[in-house]
């Protein structure tokens, strides 16, 4: 007998894990929100310099006053560059009157005298009320700290899968996951207050390291707690959920344009994940493998009571669990760490292979959905294509891995979705729609691998890694179908 079986005595899938699964399944529609929020708070906004106040010629305070209406004044102001745009970086140290009359030639402005903006600059905020890079001027000379505060986020996210993965071993999935909530609710609330750049980054960093933890923590709760026959179905409507979540960041940033606000917005949920998740419970498969079949048993009756199994309460004993779970807690005996990752040939290839599956997948994927404008299309509906096309994405890798298999889903994902991406280097950009539409069918073949890399991580990897004698065997793999790997990357 194994877990499973305790599980189905305790309910199987009944009411408990309707409840559990639900609430587990919330949060996911914010996770978005965090990942690709950037995408609003961080966007640029068309912009030139500040206009000196060397001249005090009424054409140029209507210039300062009005930019949108009199944008043929600022030619006298601003040099153009190669699209014959103003310049966003460079000014004339004079006002330059002469062109604008129609006939100037380009020839008589590349003689200006030129310089940068040194009196900051002046914005665009008919779509965006306020980003960070209008509150900090994060343009021109500056503009890779916008890169930057993105790449320390992800950082943050991938300390976090470290850090709360060992703590998720340690002390089980049900305190670092309510921690985790809290973390978010907080650190993301502070960045919506941040008075400069440097705590901005700083909260963002730690909203990334619990990202991590709800995800890792938030996973094994669910398929812990959940009969191995719906595993399937459970991790795809996550997914789901996710996707769900890219279309609500989408609403919400419409509706709210200040990026102070719109942090808020999507922190604040966090506030209310962090009080109903004391109700869950914590995974008796971990308790049971840690030495703690005692509270294991208790957490069972309690999942029984509430699936309204009230005649197997009293059937769930210690001594029937250490009869049932012998095998799974003699491996309690037993200690491993990550070298026994790549310790043996077999899960050594399985290792190297998983990693370069989610190095490329994660690593592509986000290079697509954090750049949205540079597509050249509305942000907000890109975002709901890109959001959108993960649905039926989705649904058509879980046929495929249902008829084919994993390995030929995952592998085809990832290989239309290299072509998509590559074929974009030779679609010229004034094609910007065949553009789009490439980008969102190499989007929509990467979530494809997304959600089938999530699956059969699960399913390569053992729940115990023995190391045997020479005299035995080289290596003995215990695959069980019932357990994931407790540190699976984020996505």
């Amino acid at each position: 007998m194994s877990f499973g079986d305790l599980l189905h005595q305790a309910g199987g899938m009944g009411r408990f894990q309707f409840i559990h699964v639900t609430l587990l399944a919330v949060p996911i529609l914010m996770m978005a929100s965090h990942n690709l929020l950037q995408n609003f708070t961080a966007a640029t906004p068309e912009h030139h310099c500040q206009i000196h106040d060397r001249d005090n010629d009424t054409r140029r305070l209507n210039v300062t006053e009005q930019p949108g209406p009199t944008t043929e004044l600022l030619r006298a102001f601003l040099p153009l560059d190669a699209t014959q745009r103003p310049a966003n970086c460079l000014r004339f140290t004079a006002a330059q009157w002469r062109f604008l009359n129609p006939n100037a030639t380009g020839a008589n402005a590349t003689r200006a005298d030129v310089e940068p903006c040194l009196d900051g600059w002046s914005y665009d905020r008919s779509e965006f009320a306020s980003t960070i890079i209008t509150q900090w001027d994060l343009v021109c000379d500056f503009r890779r700290f916008q890169q930057m505060a993105q790449s320390i986020y992800m950082a943050g996210v991938l300390l976090g899968g470290v850090v709360f993965g060992g703590l998720s071993d340690k002390y089980g999935r049900r305190a670092p996951l309510i921690w985790s909530y809290m973390q978010m609710a907080v650190a993301g609330s502070c960045a919506a207050f941040s008075p400069n750049f440097i705590s901005y980054c700083i909260f963002r960093f730690l909203t990334g390291m619990a990202l991590s933890g709800i995800i890792l923590n938030g996973v094994c709760l669910t398929v812990e707690w959940i009969p191995t026959n719906v595993r399937t179905i459970i991790g795809t409507m996550n997914g789901y959920c996710y996707s769900v979540g890219q279309l609500i960041l989408v609403g919400v940033a419409y509706a709210i344009r200040d990026w102070r606000w719109l942090q808020l917005a999507v922190s604040l949920p966090f506030f209310i994940f962090f009080l109903y998740s004391w109700w869950f419970a914590e995974s008796a498969r971990w308790q049971i493998l840690t030495g703690k079949p005692g509270d294991a048993v208790q957490e069972l009756r309690r999942v029984a009571r509430i699936n309204g199994k009230k005649e197997e309460v009293d059937k769930l004993t210690l001594e029937m669990l250490k009869c049932t779970m012998q095998r799974e807690m003699a491996s309690v005996k037993s200690t491993y760490s990550v070298i026994d990752l790549v310790r043996t040939p077999t899960i050594r290839r399985i290792t190297c292979c998983i990693s370069l599956v989610w190095f490329s997948t994660s690593f592509s994927y986000y290079g697509l959905a954090m750049d949205l404008q540079n597509f050249g299309v509305n942000i907000y509906l890109i975002q709901v294509i890109f959001g959108a096309v993960d649905i039926p994405a989705k649904f058509i890798s879980v046929l495929v891995m249902s008829y084919f298999g994993r390995r030929v889903t995952q592998a085809g994902s990832l290989i239309l979705g290299g072509l998509a991406i590559l074929a974009n280097i030779f679609v010229p950009l004034e094609l910007q729609t065949l553009r789009t539409s490439m980008a969102v069918l190499g989007k929509g073949c990467l979530s494809a691998s997304f959600n089938c890399t999530f699956l059969y991580t699960g399913e390569l990897y053992p729940t115990v890694i023995s190391k045997v004698s020479d005299d035995e065997q080289k290596e003995k793999i215990l695959l069980q179908t019932t357990d994931i790997e407790k540190t699976k990357p984020t996505g």
